[in-house]
C-alpha cells in the first residue's frame, strides 16, 4: 500500500511570489494499481508527483510508501530521491544521445550503490528491454530510436531499476495522436505483466479512462473527486468533475420533489426533468442537471409521452465518420448530442429528443 496524508506543497513564482500548488492532498494506491492524477494545466499534480518522488519538498503532510515512511513533515522525516527507490518516467524521456539503448536502460543501475555486477545489470536490462520490445535493439543509438521507442526505452530504465512504485509524468505528451493511442495499450500491457503499482500525471481524459483503476481529479492544488474511471464518468461529484471528464450538457433549474426512489423532478426551460440527485440537494435548491451528448437519443411519435422528452432544431450537424455531432436548440437552451449518421439528420430538422432520467444527473448549482 502507498498513502499520501495532508499534503501540501509551495513553490515560489519568478516574482518571489509564494504559491500553494498542492493542498491537503490525500490517497491510498493498493498494490500493483493503476492510479491517475487528473487535471488542467498548473492543477498541482506534477508538483504532487514531484512531491512523492522527492523532488520536492512539501511543507507538511506525509508520505508512506509499503509500511515506510518517506517522508513525513511532523517527525522531521525526508528520505532522499536515490533512496526510495521510486522509478519515474518524465515527459521529455531524458534519453543520453550519447548511448546506446542497453546503456541508456544500464546507466542507473551502474551508478547505484552499492555497486551491481556487470552480470545482474545485463540480466535486469535484458528483461526490462524485452518487456517493452527493444531487446533487439539494445545495441542501437539512442538517437535512432522513433518517439515512441523512445517513450518505451525510458520507461524500460526505469522498470530496470525493479521499482517499488513507478511514476509517470505525461510521458505520452510528445507523441502523435495514432501513436498516443497505441502506446496507452502498451503501457497498460506492461503495467499489468510487471505488476508495478504506478502513479500517473496526465491532462488527457481519455488516457486517464482507458489507463486507470483509480482516477483522482484535481483542481486549484486539491482532489475533487476520486473514484473508479466508471463510476467518475457516470457520477460525477460536482460541476466541475462533470465539464473536465468527457463532453456535458448543462441545465440550469431548480430541485423538486422525489420522483420515486432515486429521482427527483426538476424545473429547466425545457420543462420539467426527471433526474438523479446529487448526494445533499434539497428541494427547491438552485441545481444543474447533466446530460452526457451520447445520452441524448432521438425519439419517435409514440415515445413522445414520455418523461425527458423535448423538441428542437438542428442548428449544426458535423458528420464525423462513425457518428454525427449535432448542436439542437431546444427552447433556447443549445444541447450537443451524438448520433448515428445513418439518421441523415441536416440544419434545419425538426427532431424530438429524449434521454434517460437514469442518465441524468442533478448537480449543485455553481
Amino acid at each position: 500500500m502507498f498513502a499520501v496524508r495532508g499534503l501540501d506543497t509551495d513553490y515560489v513564482t519568478p516574482g518571489g511570489q509564494c504559491v500553494r500548488a498542492a493542498r491537503d492532498v490525500t490517497f491510498d494506491v493498493a498494490k500493483g494499481e493503476f492510479f491517475t492524477l487528473l487535471g488542467p494545466s498548473g492543477c498541482g499534480k506534477t508538483t504532487t508527483l514531484r512531491s512523492i518522488a522527492g523532488l520536492e519538498q512539501p511543507v507538511s503532510g506525509e508520505i508512506e510508501a509499503g509500511g515506510r515512511l518517506i517522508f513525513s513533515s511532523a517527525r522531521g522525516v525526508c528520505v532522499p530521491p536515490h533512496k526510495r527507490n521510486f522509478g519515474m518516467v518524465f515527459q521529455s524521456y531524458a534519453i543520453w544521445p550519447h548511448m546506446s539503448v542497453f546503456q541508456n536502460a544500464a546507466f542507473p543501475l551502474q551508478v547505484r550503490r552499492p555497486r551491481m555486477g556487470a552480470a545482474q545489470i545485463r540480466v535486469k536490462v535484458e528483461r526490462a528491454l524485452d518487456a517493452v520490445q527493444l531487446g533487439h535493439l539494445a545495441g542501437r543509438d539512442a538517437t535512432r530510436l522513433s518517439g515512441g521507442q523512445q517513450q518505451r526505452l525510458a520507461l524500460a530504465r526505469a522498470l530496470a531499476m525493479e521499482p517499488e512504485l513507478l511514476l509517470l509524468d505525461e510521458p505520452l505528451s510528445n507523441l502523435d495522436a495514432r501513436l498516443r493511442e497505441a502506446m496507452r495499450f502498451e503501457l497498460k500491457r506492461i503495467q499489468r505483466e510487471h505488476g508495478v503499482t504506478t502513479i500517473y500525471v496526465t491532462h488527457d481524459q481519455d488516457e486517464a479512462l482507458a489507463m486507470s483503476h483509480q482516477i483522482a481529479v484535481m483542481n486549484e492544488g486539491r482532489i475533487e473527486q476520486l473514484a473508479a474511471p466508471r463510476d467518475l464518468y457516470e457520477s460525477p461529484g460536482n460541476r466541475f468533475v462533470a465539464a473536465f471528464v468527457g463532453s456535458m450538457n448543462f441545465i440550469e433549474g431548480r430541485l423538486g420533489q422525489p420522483h420515486g426512489d432515486d429521482l427527483a423532478w426538476v424545473e429547466t426551460p425545457l420543462g420539467r426533468l426527471a433526474a438523479r440527485p446529487s448526494t445533499g440537494l434539497q428541494p427547491g435548491q438552485a441545481v444543474t442537471v447533466s446530460i452526457r451528448p451520447e445520452d441524448l437519443v432521438v425519439q419517435g411519435a409514440a415515445a413522445s409521452d414520455g418523461p425527458n422528452r423535448f423538441a428542437g432544431i438542428v442548428e449544426q450537424a458535423v458528420f464525423l465518420g462513425a457518428a454525427a455531432e449535432l448542436i439542437v436548440d431546444c427552447n433556447g437552451v443549445r444541447l450537443n448530442m451524438r448520433a448515428h449518421p445513418s439518421l441523415g439528420l441536416a440544419e434545419g430538422d425538426r427532431v424530438s429528443l429524449g434521454a434517460d432520467p437514469a442518465k441524468c444527473l442533478a448537480l449543485a448549482a455553481h
